[in-house]
C-alpha cells in the first residue's frame, strides 16, 4: 500500500490501544494541526482510522476577574473592612467602610449586592452590620478564580455559573478530535506501507527551479469527493436590481438617490395624499420617535402644498376640506415608497430646477407595515420612475412599460384602471406567472395630477410608476413566493446557485 507522506506520518503516530488527540499527533509528527486533521479524515474514508469528535468547555478569566485576583473580590474587601471597623458588634457607616476598603464606582454596587447574597452581613439605613461567623477565607468564588488562574479545574458548576453571571469567567466551547487505529489500519502497518512517490503540488519553487521537467507527479483521483467551496457572490435580487438599472439607463433614464428616512411632507403631502388618508396611519407606516420630525423644509413649497390640500389648484380646484397641519408634515417615517425621491427631484430640492424633457429612476428599498404573505414583505425594493415632457399620454406610459418588460422576456403585461390620490388617470400593472399561470400585480402607475405638479413648480406633464422588483424577479425566475427571493427564510443553496436570466 502507498500513502502520501503526511497520511503515513499520521497513521504511524496513531495508536490502536487508545485515542490520541490531533494536536498531540501534529506535535509528534511535526505537521500543522490542519494537515493532520485533513489526513485523519482521508484515512477514515479508507477505513484505516476512526475519528471521534467531542466538545470541551473552556473557562477563561476576564480582565475584571484578574483584577480581583490581586485585590480581592469587592464583597470580601468590604467585609474585611467592616470587621476591622468593629461592625461585628455595632453597625458602621457604609461611607466609612467604602473608604477603608478602597471601593468606588461600579465596585460599590457589586460589593453591596454580593455582601448580602453570601451572608457576610446586612445593610440598613446606610450602615453595615458584619456577620461574625462568616468565613471570607473560604469564599468559593474567590477560590475558583484562583484555581482557574493556576490552570486547575473547578468541579462545582454552581460556582462556575455564578462567576459567569458576574462576567468574571467566559465560557467557550471547542471541538476536540481524537483518532485511533482500526483493525484495518493495524493490518496495513504490519504488512508495510510505503510513501507515495512523486510531487503532489505544483509550487512556484518547482516551476522556477525547473524541477517540474523531470518530476514524477503523484496521481490524482478525479472521481474523489472534493470540498464544496462557496465563494462570496452578489445576492440574486441585487443582480436583478443591477440588471434593471442597466435596462433603464439604456432607455435614457438617470438614477435618483435619497434618504430612507424622510418627512411625511415628501412621502405623502407633496403627493397630494390627504393627512387623514388611512394609509398614513401608523398601522401602515413606520414612524420614528427619535428624532420625531425633520428640521428643515422649504417654506414656500410647504405653503403651496398646504394650499393645494385645502383649496385645490386652478379656478375649479377643490381641496380635501380635511385637517392639514405642518406638524404632521414634519413627522419622520421610513419611506413607504420611493416617490418621495421623485418629489425631491421634481421640486428642484435634490438637483435644482429641471427643464423638460427628463427621465429619472431609482431601485431602492421601501418599508410598509404589511401582513407577510407570498407577495408581501415588511421591506422590499421599488422600481421608481418618471418622465417629464410636454403632451404625454397614456399611450406613452404603456409604451414605456412594454419596452421595459420586453427586456426581461415579458410580453403579456396588462393594465387595469385604478384610483390614486396623486395620479389621474391611474393604472395597475399585472403580469402572468410563468409557472402557476396566476395573474399577479407588479406595479402602479399614472400621470401626476395638477395638484401634485403645480405646487412643485412643474408646468408640463409627468408620468410616473412604482414597480416591485421582487415581483418582477418572480416573473423572471418562476419563484412562487416573495419570501423565496428576499428575507430571512431564503434557502442558502438558492443564494449560492440561482442565476438571474432575462
Amino acid at each position: 500500500m502507498q500513502l502520501p507522506r503526511h497520511q503515513l506520518a499520521v497513521l504511524e503516530t496513531a495508536s490502536a490501544d487508545e485515542p490520541r488527540r490531533i494536536d498531540d499527533i501534529a506535535a509528534e509528527a511535526d505537521l500543522p494541526p490542519e494537515t493532520v486533521t485533513g489526513a485523519a479524515f482521508e484515512l477514515e474514508d479508507e477505513g484505516l482510522l476512526s475519528v471521534t469528535e467531542t466538545v470541551e468547555e473552556d473557562l477563561e478569566l476576564t480582565e475584571e476577574a484578574r483584577e480581583y485576583l490581586d485585590d480581592g473580590l469587592p464583597e470580601v474587601r468590604l467585609y474585611r473592612a467592616a470587621v476591622e471597623a468593629g461592625a461585628t458588634d455595632d453597625p458602621v457607616s457604609l461611607g466609612e467602610l467604602l473608604g477603608r476598603a478602597g471601593l468606588d464606582g461600579p465596585q460599590v454596587d457589586i460589593a453591596l449586592s454580593n455582601l448580602a447574597r453570601k451572608g457576610y452581613g446586612t445593610i440598613d439605613a446606610g450602615s453595615v452590620a458584619a456577620n461574625p461567623d462568616a468565613d471570607p477565607d473560604g469564599d468559593a468564588e474567590a477560590a475558583a478564580l484562583a484555581s482557574l488562574a493556576d490552570g486547575e479545574p473547578v468541579t462545582d458548576e454552581s460556582v462556575v455559573d455564578a462567576l459567569v453571571r458576574r462576567d468574571l469567567v467566559a465560557r467557550t466551547e471547542r471541538t476536540v478530535r481524537t483518532v485511533q487505529l482500526t483493525d484495518a489500519g493495524v493490518t496495513a502497518l504490519m504488512e508495510g506501507v510505503e510513501t507515495e512517490g512523486g510531487l503532489g503540488q505544483l509550487t512556484p519553487d518547482v516551476l522556477s527551479s525547473g524541477e517540474w521537467r523531470d518530476a514524477d507527479f503523484r496521481s490524482y483521483d478525479v472521481e474523489a469527493d472534493a470540498e464544496d467551496v462557496n465563494a462570496g457572490r452578489t445576492h440574486p435580487l441585487r443582480e436583478m436590481a443591477e440588471t434593471v438599472k442597466d435596462v433603464l439607463t439604456g432607455m435614457g433614464f438617470q438614477e435618483m438617490a435619497g434618504p430612507h428616512v424622510d418627512a411625511e411632507f415628501w412621502i405623502n403631502d407633496a403627493l397630494f395624499m390627504p393627512q387623514d388618508h388611512p394609509a398614513r396611519t401608523h398601522w401602515d407606516q413606520f414612524a420614528l420617535s427619535q428624532p420625531s420630525e425633520i428640521r428643515d423644509l422649504p417654506d414656500d413649497l410647504v405653503s403651496r402644498v398646504e394650499d393645494a390640500h385645502r383649496n385645490g389648484v386652478g379656478e375649479d380646484g377643490e381641496g380635501y376640506h380635511s385637517p392639514w397641519t405642518e406638524e404632521m408634515a414634519r413627522g419622520l417615517d421610513l419611506r413607504g415608497h420611493t416617490t418621495s425621491l421623485s418629489m425631491r427631484y421634481l421640486s428642484g430640492e435634490a438637483e435644482g430646477d429641471l427643464e423638460p424633457p427628463q427621465r429619472y429612476f431609482s431601485v431602492e428599498k421601501v418599508y410598509r407595515n404589511d401582513t407577510l404573505d407570498a407577495t408581501h414583505l415588511l421591506e422590499f425594493f421599488q422600481i421608481e420612475g418618471w418622465v417629464m415632457a410636454d403632451d404625454l399620454s397614456v399611450r406613452d406610459l404603456m409604451g414605456t412599460f412594454t419596452e421595459f418588460y420586453s427586456q426581461f422576456g415579458i410580453e403579456d403585461v396588462t393594465f387595469k384602471p385604478h384610483y390614486n390620490p396623486y395620479t389621474e388617470p391611474s393604472f395597475e400593472l399585472f403580469g402572468r406567472h410563468p409557472r402557476t399561470g396566476e395573474i399577479i400585480e407588479i406595479g402602479n402607475s399614472g400621470i401626476f395630477r395638477p395638484e401634485v405638479l403645480e405646487p412643485l413648480g412643474v408646468d408640463c406633464d409627468v408620468m410616473a410608476w412604482g414597480l416591485a422588483l421582487e415581483r418582477l424577479m418572480m416573473l423572471v425566475t418562476g419563484a412562487e413566493d416573495i419570501r423565496d427571493v428576499h428575507g430571512t427564510l431564503v434557502d442558502l443553496d438558492y443564494l449560492r446557485n440561482e442565476e438571474v436570466m432575462y
